[in-house]
């Protein structure tokens, strides 16, 4: 968005196109719908295997929102870092690629 908000984790924040806003909100809304069908199905005491295959989409749905997101970052994120000659950037990226792939 165009405004600064404030993140929660870093001091760092990024500033997002509305498409690119839409799109990750739009993703994670969907996958909140799924989780809270996921805690119904245990409230209804539905059987395993069925509640396995919804979790297993929601696992999906994440790795692609993670996708989604680090591909958006190294295209803007990184690659200004990098042009600007700020290499600590990939340092960084590094870390959260081995954070991504445990």
């Amino acid at each position: 968005m165009e405004e600064q908000k404030e993140c929660c984790c870093s001091h760092k924040t990024k500033e997002r196109t509305e498409k690119e806003y839409k799109d990750l909100i739009n993703r994670l809304s969907r996958i909140e719908g799924q989780v809270r069908g996921i805690r119904k199905m245990v409230e209804s005491d539905c059987y395993c295997p069925d509640i396995l295959v919804q979790v297993s989409a929601v696992n999906a749905a994440l790795n692609s929102f993670n996708k989604v997101l680090l591909a958006n970052h190294i295209r803007t994120c990184v690659a200004d870092d990098i042009r600007e000659g700020n290499d600590e950037t990939i340092d960084e990226l590094v870390t959260v690629l081995q954070k991504l792939m445990r």
